[in-house]
């Protein structure tokens, strides 16, 4: 795992050497509650958690407006993951699905 993630972080990782694994997406929402943490597991080097979307009050600059609220948690394996480019894909995918007309562009 600790060379796959060098070869990673120094592109030169082979096609061959990055098959058996994924990126996986967990959901909860149809359980309900409005967080958690997934865990890892091996191959994969992360998972993004979905939790049940809901309206909530957000402050516009002048007034509370409700908004469509989704909370989304990623984890993550630091040895394979830089934390700002996962953040940075947080970030993104929030953005994206704010507007999902953004997928077609």
């Amino acid at each position: 795992m600790a060379e796959l993630g060098k070869k990673a972080q120094t592109k030169k990782l082979k096609r061959e050497e990055m098959t058996g694994g994924c990126f996986t997406i967990s959901s909860l929402g149809s359980i309900g509650g409005t967080a958690f943490t997934p865990i890892v597991n091996a191959p994969e080097v992360a998972i993004l958690g979905v939790s049940k979307a809901q309206m909530k009050p957000v402050w516009d600059g002048s007034a509370f407006q409700p908004r469509l609220m989704m909370p989304l948690s990623l984890s993550y394996d630091h040895r394979a993951i830089n934390g700002a480019d996962a953040a940075r894909f947080t970030a993104f995918l929030a953005d994206v699905l704010t507007d999902i007309r953004r997928l077609l562009l």
